[in-house]
């Protein structure tokens, strides 16, 4: 089973054992923590979000809280004596997957009960 998550503005496909690196999370390391935002579930009933599966969440563990590589930003402007330097380095997060939770059954289409199909086929059956 997979599931599909938004966190920091990005969508991750993620499954049970999986690590994943994301803009950082508040917490400290070793922390559980629950996304919410699960766009998607798949596996062999696939669910599809409208925008977001109701109920559904996403269980992880902080492992590390790194920062990214530097990226260096350089302005210029030929012959005008402009030049602007400067870095980024962007806060991380890397979460371990460690469950992906349905706590209620996502509305599947409903079945027809014999009940249901003599009431709709009715007039069928009297013609």
């Amino acid at each position: 089973m997979f599931a599909i998550v938004r966190t920091g503005g990005k969508q991750y496909r993620v499954g049970v054992g999986d690590q994943i690196v994301v803009e950082r999370i508040a917490g400290d390391v070793g922390q559980r923590i629950s996304l919410g935002d699960v766009l998607a579930l798949g596996g062999d009933t696939p669910v599809i979000g409208t925008p977001t599966v109701a109920e559904a969440s996403v269980s992880a563990r902080i492992v590390q809280q790194p920062r990214g590589a530097k990226v260096i930003v350089f302005k210029k402007k030929r012959r005008k004596n402009y030049r602007r330097k400067r870095g980024h380095r962007q806060e991380l997060t890397v979460l371990k997957i460690e469950g992906i939770n349905r706590t209620a059954e996502v509305a599947a289409p409903p079945e027809s009960s014999p009940e249901t199909g003599s009431e709709q086929g009715g007039s069928e059956a009297s013609a």
